[in-house]
């Protein structure tokens, strides 16, 4: 005789309801854990700062950030303020911009000049002008121009995005150059994106490893759950990230220290706001931005300039100095985000339901995540193998390898996009 299908159901939830019963106790247990393994925040207040007339030159590129710029310029006339005239200098330049970014930054320059702080602010092409640029493409048959790459669907060249990206940043940095010569040199470069942050997170990532670095990062948000940065950002071991849920990192050195709120040792970062010691960019050989050279991008590669820094700066490998990034600053790209995701002395990150969220969805994307990256690791090696050899060159290297990502990225239209 058949049993109706609810009883049938019924015997089945019974007989398994122990198990069930301890997978949640399981469950419950592990979220009061990962709820109690939360760090908290240390952060150096405004006026505990042990680095007092330290000299910054503030450096930003931007392209249709007018709607984070009225708050982004409060936050950069606080910082500049508590540094002071006389220990700061401000340099921004702009291109391409379709909003009313050029008008923002103008106002910004007058605040500046106001206050008597020594500013650059470069206004570059209108949107129409750079998309000239972008069209006016090298002769396929003449020599190669620099900064150019094949587009064999097209069967013209395109403006390389991250080459673009090297020469607006070393744009911004001229003034720094000039003032060298002038015997005008700064303690630390500041670069900060189009992110929200108050001067409390400048000095707490000035005090970053107790003020022993080469570079010291952010953490950026664009939304509260997952951090933005995937381009630049390596681990103590030259990997990505596991994943972009907390605690992020694949590297156990790198991991362990987001879990107690300590400086993570990193290979390179960018995140949103970035510290440089400003040694390395004065001198004969002063550190610039660049991009992998054309020969190598032409195998499907590509690198973000913001970590082939890290890679070129002679500070990186010295002993107690290094790239850190800390968790205990945190940026966001809108005043929203910000709120959500700002660190208060002693306030624990994530909250509890977004720390235990996130960690069940890095257990179970992490390994995923591996395994691409070994594949993509793979591919990357053998193509840079293969261009080191070629002909007629011969044993080439790229020093910035964990940067190295399997893409293509072009200047397209009012943004960019993938080959």
């Amino acid at each position: 005789m058949l049993r109706p299908p609810q009883r049938v159901l019924r015997r089945a939830i019974r007989r398994r309801r122990p198990v069930f019963l301890l997978l949640l106790a399981i469950l419950i247990l592990d979220a009061i854990a990962l709820a109690n393994r939360r760090p908290r925040a240390r952060r150096v207040p405004i006026g505990a700062s042990k680095q007092a007339n330290t000299t910054v030159f503030i450096a930003s590129v931007h392209r249709n950030t007018g709607r984070i710029l009225p708050d982004w310029s409060v936050a950069t006339l606080a910082l500049v303020q508590y540094l002071g005239a006389d220990n700061v200098y401000f340099s921004a330049v702009e291109s391409g911009s379709q909003d009313d970014t050029k008008e923002k930054l103008a106002a910004l320059k007058e605040q500046l000049d106001a206050r008597g702080v020594p500013n650059t602010i470069s206004l570059g092409m209108t949107v129409w002008e750079q998309l000239d640029e972008m069209w006016t493409r090298p002769d396929p048959a003449a020599s190669r121009v620099p900064g150019w790459i094949w587009n064999e669907e097209d069967k013209l060249y395109d403006l390389r995005r991250i080459s673009y990206l090297a020469k607006e940043r070393n744009r911004a940095m001229e003034p720094m150059r000039v003032l060298e010569g002038q015997g005008i040199t700064f303690h630390k470069l500041l670069w900060i994106n189009d992110i929200m942050f108050n001067v409390e997170d400048f000095v707490t990532l000035l005090h970053t490893n107790d003020g022993n670095y080469a570079s010291a990062c952010s953490m950026d948000f664009k939304y509260p759950s997952t951090y933005y940065d995937t381009f630049a950002l390596r681990d103590e071991d030259g990997h990505k990230t596991s994943s972009s849920y907390w605690p992020w990192f694949r590297s156990p050195a790198s991991r362990d220290a987001v879990l107690h709120s300590d400086p993570v040792p990193v290979q390179s970062c960018w995140n949103g706001m970035v510290l440089f010691d400003a040694k390395p960019f004065y001198g004969d050989k002063a550190l610039r931005f660049r991009a992998i050279s054309d020969s190598l991008a032409d195998y499907h590669l590509e690198a973000s300039e913001c970590c082939l820094i890290h890679a070129d700066n002679p500070l990186t490998t010295v002993p107690d100095q290094g790239v850190w990034l800390n968790p205990n600053v945190r940026v966001g790209y809108s005043l929203a985000t910000y709120e959500s995701v700002q660190a208060k002395h002693g306030s624990a990150f994530p909250n509890v339901p977004t720390a235990v969220l996130s960690a069940w969805v890095n257990r179970w994307v992490q390994w995923k995540g591996i395994l691409q990256q070994h594949f993509e690791s793979t591919t990357v090696l053998k193509r840079v193998s293969q261009w080191s050899q070629a002909e007629p060159y011969g044993q080439r290297s790229e020093p910035g390898l964990a940067c190295l990502v399997n893409e293509k990225q072009i200047m397209w239209m009012n943004g960019w996009k993938h080959l």
